[in-house]
């Protein structure tokens, strides 16, 4: 019996539109193609999640990567947290579940800069009963560790969760530990496989 949601936050509470925020700053397709291989699509991203190195090493790989760019990948750094909004239906989301008695937790990859310079956007968290993120265990989803903290620190079974996530990987992960799990794509979607979990 489902008890528990567990939710991603990216992508299904809040927008993580990076494409939208570098629209935003002009860059031309050039630097635009540049900027984005040097931070959000290298590998350097999934360690400015864990947040185990430091905020400044991950800026200095970030650099290292378009030297040329440097201008421009300072204007994104400085201000990130444009590139997260939240989504209209999320505290109403949050609000109807725990109505109806479900507890509420939140399991993200989120990089610590990130977070503080989104807080406003992220007011929900507040909210919830739980939370795990990925910068205050050091570990990112699909890694076992940082499922296991969520579990581990509110003393969920499993068995009575169920993980809604946009990435398959990550839902496999999920899975493995003994939870129901979503594949995220949008809200009503996921609320016809809730129901389908017994979840009304």
């Amino acid at each position: 019996m489902i008890k528990h949601m567990v939710f991603d936050v990216g992508k299904v509470l809040v927008d993580f539109d990076w494409q939208g925020y570098f629209n935003m700053l002009n860059f031309s397709p050039q630097i635009y193609e540049k900027v984005a291989k040097a931070t959000v699509l290298s590998e350097l991203w999934n360690e400015f999640d864990r947040s185990k190195m430091s905020d400044e090493d991950i800026l200095k790989g970030f650099l290292e990567k378009a030297p040329d760019c440097q201008e421009e990948i300072m204007r994104f750094w400085n201000n990130l947290g444009n590139s997260i909004k939240q989504y209209d239906y999320t505290k109403a989301w949050i609000s109807s579940l725990q109505e109806k008695g479900y507890g509420i937790y939140l399991l993200s990859n989120y990089p610590r800069r990130l977070y503080s310079q989104s807080i406003e956007e992220l007011d929900f968290v507040e909210t919830v009963d739980g939370a795990v993120f990925s910068y205050e265990v050091q570990a990112t989803k699909p890694e076992p560790e940082i499922y296991k903290a969520l579990l581990r620190k509110y003393q969920l079974n499993p068995t009575e969760c169920v993980f809604l996530d946009d990435n398959r990987n990550n839902i496999i992960a999920a899975n493995q530990l003994g939870m129901a799990t979503i594949h995220f794509h949008t809200k009503s979607q996921a609320e016809e496989e809730l129901k389908s979990l017994g979840v009304e």
